[in-house]
């Protein structure tokens, strides 16, 4: 029996029992509050020591939990949508090799041990978007690994600064005369892999990749390893002047952009991965407000509901001949009952209603924001953006799920597969019920407790309610039909970020490299390169060619009168 399982079901059994194994052990650390390190020296040079360190705390030990627990779930799901894959298995091992350099990331504390997962996460999401090799996967995948190399670069500076402190461990990093820089290349480097402004655009376009792969990176792995990076480093960052408020006014801009993005975009995917920087948007804001602990509860229960998101969008996708546009879509909640209803529970949990996990964590946040000594600018950008998040959400149900039939019907014969019953059951009971677990453990990490009035808490539900009573207006009457303008295009290349993130880059190299051709190698090149010499040589061998046969001749018609006198005489 075992040899007729497929990679990726083997790969889904080992990563779901070791995530059950692992539970048990990160509950432990968590209700003892245990940390363990353990440091291996490999040379000490002076007085700086080459070290790996592996840290075992309840941060790491719950985040290696929850990515296990999704990636098993995405495996298992692979084995339907990829079935058709001859290189399944090269698939399997990317993924794995994936899921491994997150692990590495989270377990080392020590910055250039770190590299192993920091960078072994760049050169396999470059691997993964490219995995179906046209020119569309290659461009989104050069616009990923060359947005993540300004992270991976960061990083090295802050290991070359760190060398004054004679270690690279994070946990024992002090403020010195250089904490500053070190501060600004860390949080560089983190809003590069979290994709935060100026960084955006890469995103949407790492869409490219199968839509396990992106279930697996939007959630739980790739872009948040930025938002890990500033929670291990958040008792050093946090002690440098300006690092909040400048990380909140970014994360606040990302949140917006992304929010308002989303409601202009048509890709089925490209609405999730937007509602995804949005969250990443939303986590950083947190950090940003001071909360690292409630930040990584945000991470935890958005990982869940935005994988079971994914996975239901790509049955969706997988059984509508291809088509990720949801305008050509519609009608799809009386075909495939299970798949919509796990859909819908992830809308909501992703819009933060009642009850489900979002909801636990988004509103705690946003409430500590209406607590918290804020800009008010910044709070009602929060606010707008969160109407923002109900508005899409709305939408992309509405165009997708509710809306009549605009194509061609739904294959149903899918919703038997039990591949992907079990995958999305399963995290659909996590996206309903991790909420208020994780909230219990993470409430011995929340601020102190605090009252608000009456109308300050029901104000979330309220911008909720109201972003979708707006996306019914605006959605209602025709779902999906949008007229291009200058105002869409704007919004809908993420305030130009998208073209300018690609094209000024690729257009002064091809204009930098048609101008130097035409000038050197069609031109001083031509003279003075080969062409030149060649005209010269030639030019000169014919001059002397003549010159030769003209003297040759002279000395013929000398001899030959010299031979005439001669004769004559």
């Amino acid at each position: 029996m075992f040899t007729k399982l497929k990679s990726s079901s083997i790969s889904s059994i080992f990563l779901l029992g070791y995530s059950a194994f692992l539970l048990p052990l990160t509950m432990a650390f968590v209700l003892q509050e245990n940390v363990l390190l353990a440091e291996w020296e490999i040379i000490q040079v002076s007085s700086c020591m080459m070290t790996i360190v592996f840290i075992l705390d309840p941060i790491s030990m719950s985040f290696s939990n929850v990515v296990c627990l999704i990636s098993g779930c995405v495996m298992m799901f692979s084995s339907s949508y990829m079935a058709h894959d001859p290189f399944l298995k090269r698939f399997t091992w990317l993924v794995m090799l994936f899921v491994l350099s997150m692990n590495l990331l989270v377990f080392i504390p020590s910055l250039p041990a770190l590299l192993l997962g920091w960078d072994g996460l760049g050169i396999v999401s470059f691997v993964l978007v490219i995995y179906y090799q046209n020119m569309k996967s290659l461009g989104a995948g050069m616009l990923t690994v060359l947005a993540n190399r300004i992270g991976d670069v960061m990083i090295l500076i802050s290991i070359g600064l760190l060398v004054l402190q004679g270690h690279w461990v994070i946990l024992a990093v002090w403020d010195f005369y250089l904490g500053a820089w070190v501060a600004a290349t860390i949080t560089l480097a983190a809003m590069t892999k979290s994709a935060q402004i100026p960084f955006s655009s890469w995103l949407p376009a790492a869409m490219a990749a199968p839509t396990p792969v992106s279930a697996l990176v939007h959630s739980s792995t790739l872009v948040t390893a930025g938002v890990f990076l500033i929670i291990r480093f958040f008792p050093f960052l946090s002690s440098i002047s300006g690092f909040n408020s400048v990380l909140l006014f970014i994360s606040v801009l990302t949140l917006l952009m992304a929010g308002i993005g989303a409601n202009y975009e048509n890709d089925l995917k490209k609405v999730i991965a937007l509602s995804t920087l949005s969250q990443l948007g939303v986590m950083m804001m947190s950090l940003g407000m001071g909360m690292p602990h409630l930040a990584l509860f945000h991470l935890y229960t958005h990982a869940l509901f935005k994988a079971l998101l994914f996975l239901c969008a790509g049955m969706i996708i997988h059984n509508s001949s291809n088509t990720q546009d949801i305008r050509h879509m519609g009608l799809l909640f009386c075909q495939a009952p299970l798949t919509i209803s796990c859909m819908n529970v992830a809308n909501l949990a992703l819009c933060g209603a009642p009850f489900l996990s979002g909801f636990y964590s988004k509103d705690l946040i946003l409430e500590f924001s209406l607590m918290s000594p804020t800009n008010l600018l910044m709070v009602l950008l929060i606010f707008l953006a969160t109407g923002m998040t109900a508005a899409y959400s709305f939408r992309l149900s509405f165009c997708s799920l509710w809306s009549e039939v605009k194509g061609a019907p739904y294959h149903g014969k899918q919703e038997a597969d039990p591949y992907v019953n079990w995958a999305v059951t399963v995290l659909a009971l996590a996206a309903i019920s991790a909420g208020l677990y994780l909230q219990n453990i993470f409430l011995g990490f929340a601020p102190a407790p605090f009252i608000l009035p009456l109308f300050l808490k029901v104000l979330t539900m309220t911008v909720i309610v109201l972003g979708f009573f707006i996306a019914f207006i605006f959605w209602g009457p025709t779902p999906g039909v949008s007229t291009m303008n200058k105002t869409s295009f704007f919004f809908s290349t993420m305030w130009f970020l998208a073209p300018i993130s690609a094209q000024p880059m690729t257009k002064f190299s091809m204009v930098l490299g048609t101008s130097m051709m035409k000038s050197i190698d069609m031109g001083w090149l031509e003279l003075l390169g080969g062409q030149g010499a060649l005209h010269v040589t030639s030019g000169m061998s014919a001059l002397n060619q003549s010159l030769q046969i003209k003297t040759f001749n002279f000395f013929i018609s000398l001899m030959l009168l010299a031979l005439l006198i001669l004769v004559s005489v």
